[in-house]
């Protein structure tokens, strides 16, 4: 392997030393090294390629779009591929879910999407304190990071991340305890010392916290909560959302309508940064460039979001189909969970996990899969769960050729 990324890249990097090649081009559910090996990609750019690589639909419009001289960088001027993209967003995700939202681009990152949530809840309830969730994740950014569970990404600030609590996540006694027994207690016992909260941010469903699900009734149960004391609500749907869990949103099933929404990561369709902050209405109380960011304006991304939401959004087919597919991966963890002791099956729709109670099997499996030519990744605190999400527009061939490898690598490690 050429040794620039290691002379001349920061030590920083991660992926690169989980799958130890040097990648020149992707199709589909498919990356290519240099030297033409494919590898079959059940780690999806973490979430950012729901669509797969290089989508020929999304393609196509992206190349018609540069060869016109397509405005590219814009900031937050109007432009028609932005236009497009809203009407899109409106007629294909809002006006069938009936959701009444304002869009805020704030910022290509999902990381943004969050800052810029976090900065809107306090200006409008004067309060500056966030409730968050055990084994949250929601960015590297200092307020990201203020809300994230995860104590070595927090490390990394080098600063105390103060005005958060952490609060205890769906199922973190494993059952033993009430729901919200313990969050609602302290919000009403004025001994508590709990900041009045000015909201809770949540994942439905925790990517990098290890594949953790929240039942739909635990996210209703959090939503009244929030009504009764006054706290706005923030789904996190950066690496969940875009259809991920089946429904474009994640939170669909459980019948809520959050006050504020983040996305990013598949909500370009192609991989392009994009990310969108949507606010009710009544919340939009932002002044004229309160928040912003050189690369907000990203046309296109624009182009190819709108596209991917015209092919795969106006109607239902990829939802049912990602769930389809979800039952099967889930099928099969089941099935490698209850061979061997220890291993417990997660995660719903084409977010799924294999829980491991000795920490180190998770990274020896994805090492395995590496070298049997399949790309998974690990999550969770200790790295102890083997994280799969392959692209949704992954082939039912393609889906059993990946869980063949996953069968064959655990039972490597664990054999």
């Amino acid at each position: 392997m050429n040794d620039i990324f290691a002379t001349l890249e920061s030590e920083v990097r991660s992926y690169s030393r989980t799958w130890p090649t040097v990648f020149d081009r992707a199709g589909g559910s498919y990356l290519y090294d240099e030297d033409g090996t494919a590898y079959l990609d059940f780690f999806a750019g973490a979430g950012a390629l729901n669509y797969g690589h290089n989508n020929p639909l999304l393609k196509r419009k992206l190349i018609e779009y540069i060869e016109r001289d397509g405005v590219t960088h814009s900031l937050d001027q109007s432009t028609v591929a932005k236009r497009a993209f809203l009407e899109t967003f409106r007629d294909n995700v809002l006006k069938p879910r009936g959701y009444n939202y304002k869009v805020q681009f704030p910022g290509p990152t999902g990381t943004n999407s969050v800052e810029s949530a976090l900065k809107l809840v306090r200006k409008i309830t004067g309060r500056e304190s966030i409730i968050s969730f055990t084994n949250a994740f929601h960015g590297m950014t200092l307020g990201s990071l203020s809300v994230t569970g995860n104590s070595m990404k927090r490390g990394g600030a080098g600063i105390p991340l103060v005005h958060a609590t952490p609060m205890p996540y769906d199922d973190y006694f494993d059952g033993q305890v009430p729901d919200f027994l313990y969050f609602e207690k302290m919000l009403e016992d004025s001994g508590s010392g709990l900041n009045e909260p000015a909201a809770v941010i949540v994942e439905t469903l925790q990517g990098e916290g290890g594949i953790n699900s929240s039942r739909p009734e635990w996210l209703r149960g959090l939503y009244d909560l929030c009504q009764k004391h006054g706290m706005l609500m923030i789904v996190d749907d950066v690496q969940m959302g875009c259809g991920r869990t089946g429904p474009f949103f994640s939170f669909e099933e459980a019948g809520i309508q959050p006050d504020i929404v983040c996305l990013s990561k598949s909500i370009g369709g192609y991989g392009l940064p994009m990310a969108l902050t949507l606010i009710k209405p009544e919340h939009d109380v932002w002044e004229p460039g309160e928040h912003n960011g050189t690369f907000r304006g990203n046309n296109p991304a624009f182009i190819t979001a709108t596209e991917a939401l015209k092919q795969y959004w106006a109607d239902d087919a990829l939802e049912k189909s990602t769930l389809a597919k979800g039952e099967r991966v889930g099928e099969v963890l089941e099935e490698i969970a209850a061979k061997y002791g220890g291993a417990v099956a997660k995660g719903r729709g084409l977010a799924r996990g294999l829980g491991f109670e000795d920490t180190n099997v998770a990274g020896k499996v994805s090492k395995a899969a590496f070298d049997r030519k399949l790309l998974l990744e690990t999550s969770g605190p200790s790295s102890e769960v083997l994280k799969i999400m392959p692209p949704l527009t992954v082939s039912d061939d393609e889906l059993e050729q990946g869980l063949q490898i996953v069968r064959e690598s655990v039972q490597a490690v664990l054999a």
